[in-house]
C-alpha cells in the first residue's frame, strides 16, 4: 500500500499550497494507511513499537508530504530541512514515511528490523537513506536540532530543522539544556513538535513525572508554543505553517495525541508501547484501520 499519485492527489503537496478539503483528506487518508503498513511491519516480525508510531502518523505524513524540503533523489542535498526524530524507538513510522516519499523502495519495508536491513531498532543514518541522525538514546533532539540551525544560519541557508519529541522522552534533562541553547541563540530555524500522546513505557506520564504544565514551560523557555489536536491535520498542517512564520524565537507545537490511535485496544494502553499483536490482535486491529481509511476514501 504506497501513497496514491494522481492529478488530484499529488505525491507531495508543496510548501505554500492552500490547504483544500481535498488535500486534508488526502493526507488524512495516508496517514492511517501508514498506520496499517506500520501495524503489517511489526506482526510480520513481531518486534517493534506500535504505540508511538500511530501517535506521530499525521505529524511526519504533514512534515514528508507537505512542510518539508526534500529531494529523495539526493538525500544529502544541503540546503534540504533536517528532521530530526528523537523519539526514534518509533522509527516505524519514520520508516514507512521515508519509503512512500522515494528515499528507498517500498518494498524495503518487509526488512524491518531483520540482520543487516537497512531498516533497523533505532534510526541510523549510515544504514537508512533519508535519517538524519540516530536515535536510540532519548532526550538530545533539540540540542542536535539547534545545532544543524545553527549550522545552516553560519552557512546563509534557510534550510529549517524539524525535531519530533516524545513526551515520556521530555523528562530527560538534556532536552531543556538544549532549550535553553535554542532561546539564547534565537534559533527560529528550529521548529519542534512534542508527540504528547500521554503514555510512556511504564504508564502515564502523569503517573511517572508529569509535565503540565507543558505549554506554560515551553513559554517560559521563550519558545513560540502552538497546542493543537494532533491527529487533526487541519491543525497540524495550520500549526507547521505558523511554525515556519516565526522569527526571532524558536517554535514548539505541543500535539495533543493518543498512544496506540487508531485501534481500540491499543489505544492509550502503555502495552503496546513495544509489543506486537498476536494474529487475532492483528486482525482486529487491521479491520478497525481499514475502515479509518474507508472514512477519508
Amino acid at each position: 500500500m504506497t501513497a496514491k499519485t494522481t492529478e488530484k492527489h499529488p505525491l507531495v503537496y508543496p510548501y505554500g499550497t492552500r490547504h483544500t478539503d481535498e488535500m486534508i483528506a488526502d493526507l488524512s487518508r495516508r496517514a492511517w494507511e501508514f498506520r496499517i503498513q506500520v501495524l503489517k511491519m511489526v506482526y510480520d516480525h513481531q518486534t517493534g513499537h506500535i504505540g508511538g508510531a500511530f501517535s506521530a502518523a499525521e505529524i511526519l505524513t504533514a512534515l514528508f508530504f507537505h512542510q518539508m524540503n526534500l529531494d529523495p533523489k539526493n538525500p544529502d542535498w544541503p540546503d534540504r530541512d533536517r528532521l530530526v526524530f528523537s523519539k526514534g524507538h518509533a522509527c516505524a513510522m519514520l520508516y514507512t514515511c521515508l519509503a512512500n516519499r522515494g528515499f528507498f523502495p517500498v518494498e524495503k519495508l518487509d526488512t524491518f528490523r531483520e540482520l543487516n536491513s537497512i531498516l533497523q531498532g533505532h534510526p541510523e543514518p549510515a544504514k537508512t537513506p533519508g535519517v538524519e541522525v540516530p536515535a536510540g538514546p532519548l532526550g538530545h533532539g533539540i540540542a542536535i536540532g539547534t545545532g544543524m540551525a545553527l549550522a545552516a544560519r553560519l552557512q546563509d541557508r534557510r534550510s529549517k530543522a524539524y525535531v519530533v519529541l516524545g513526551d515520556g522522552e521530555i523528562n530527560s534533562g538534556p532536552i531543556w539544556e538544549g532549550a535553553l541553547a535554542a532561546s539564547k541563540y534565537k534559533v527560529d530555524s528550529l521548529k519542534c513538535i512534542l508527540d504528547y500522546n500521554g503514555v510512556q513505557q511504564t504508564g502515564t506520564t502523569d503517573h511517572v513525572c508529569s509535565t503540565e504544565p507543558i505549554k506554560d514551560k515551553w513559554a517560559s523557555f521563550n519558545f513560540h508554543v502552538i497546542e493543537i489536536h494532533g491527529h487533526n491535520m487541519a491543525q497540524v498542517l495550520t500549526a507547521l505553517d505558523e511554525a515556519d512564520e516565526m522569527h526571532a524565537k524558536p517554535v514548539m507545537i505541543v500535539a495533543r495525541t493518543t498512544k496506540g490511535k487508531g485501534v481500540s485496544f491499543m489505544e492509550n494502553n502503555n502495552e503496546w508501547h513495544g509489543a506486537a499483536p498476536n494474529e487475532a490482535q492483528y486482525k482486529q486491529a487491521l479491520s478497525e484501520l481499514e475502515q479509518e481509511v474507508e472514512r477519508w476514501q
